[in-house]
């Protein structure tokens, strides 16, 4: 898939996201130059909450009622194991090669490389893990918030994210 189609895909999932502004207006236009000087987090709401993870918060706020749209950095030669979120999600790889697959448990072989301009689900309460190889990925992740993340082995007390 071309550069232009991927961010085409990615800039349809956003305008599916926009929330109210502080001008009272739904409207958010942003390039990628202005994205690139919006403040980053660490690993925040909804993602694995693994070191060298970043969210930037592009739309509305994954912590309250509501969309949402993160753009979620996540460094090469990561491994995150299964989990799940609360909130059904989806999301548009904007750069990098990003492995995905859906089980309780992580499973190499079921993982599938997605190249830049591929689009998944996350559905609601649905385990899945990911990984990326020797390059750093670039998603951008849209649900209806509060999310949160529950790791498989991990018990709802120790969830990541909003309880």
């Amino acid at each position: 898939m071309t550069r232009p189609i991927a961010l085409s895909i990615a800039v349809a999932l956003l305008s599916l996201a926009v929330d109210r502004m502080a001008d009272g207006t739904s409207q958010r236009r942003i390039t990628p130059g202005e994205i690139s000087q919006l403040e980053e987090e660490g690993a925040g709401p909804g993602t694995s909450g693994m070191a060298g993870i970043r969210t930037t918060i592009l739309s509305g706020d994954p912590t309250k009622p509501g969309l949402y749209t993160i753009r979620l950095f996540v460094p090469r030669n990561m491994r995150i194991e299964a989990h799940v979120h609360r909130d059904a999600r989806s999301a548009v790889v904007v750069s990098g090669h990003w492995s995905i697959g859906y089980g309780s448990q992580f499973s190499a072989t079921a993982l599938k490389v997605l190249p830049p301009g591929s689009f998944y689900t996350e559905p609601a309460g649905t385990p899945h893990f990911a990984s990326t190889g020797t390059e750093s990925v670039v998603v951008y992740i849209s649900g209806y918030g509060p999310t949160d993340t529950r790791f498989q082995h991990q018990s709802t007390s120790s969830a990541r994210g909003t309880p």
